[in-house]
């Protein structure tokens, strides 16, 4: 199994959200070298930090889930952590040129239909590119639009 995991996925694994359980479940096979290891590419390293401190700015405004700055510190530092590992993550470098142009048909095939955004098309975009065959994410939007591609998603 050579899966993609979005950032919405690192956020519930690294914080206490209402799916982390299942998160840590899957993220196990990859511990266990039962998957191969996650690629991590630019936009996870951007956006998994401002979704940490997304989820501190939710919980002060009265969201469903409370999250501290010492958690969101915590989950980044341990985020990092484990990039410099290298255990069952690895770097991935996708050419830019390469993106855009994955990026822009996904675009034209399905977001005038099914009102993709922007994440969701490069979180895809990379998958294929980095010719994965999963796609691990909790956002319903993103799953769908990996499913619409050909990936095995999580249900």
């Amino acid at each position: 199994m050579s899966p993609y995991a979005d950032t919405n996925f690192f956020t519930r694994s690294y914080l206490q959200l209402p799916d982390s359980p299942e998160a840590d479940r899957l993220l196990a096979t990859a511990r266990r070298g039962e998957a191969a290891p996650l690629p991590l590419t630019w936009l996870h390293r951007l956006e998994v930090l401002n979704a940490f401190q997304l989820h501190v700015f939710i919980g002060r405004e009265g969201g469903q889930t409370f999250v501290s700055p010492e958690q969101a510190a915590l989950a980044h530092a341990n985020f990092r952590s484990d990039i410099q590992s290298a255990e069952f993550l690895r770097s991935a470098v996708i050419p830019a040129a390469e993106l855009e142009k994955q990026f822009e048909e996904l675009s034209l095939r399905h977001t005038a239909k099914h009102g993709f955004r922007t994440y969701d098309l490069l979180h895809v975009a990379s998958a294929l590119l980095l010719k994965c065959d999963s796609f691990w994410s909790f956002d319903p939007k993103a799953s769908k639009l990996a499913a619409l591609e050909g990936f095995k998603v999580r249900r």
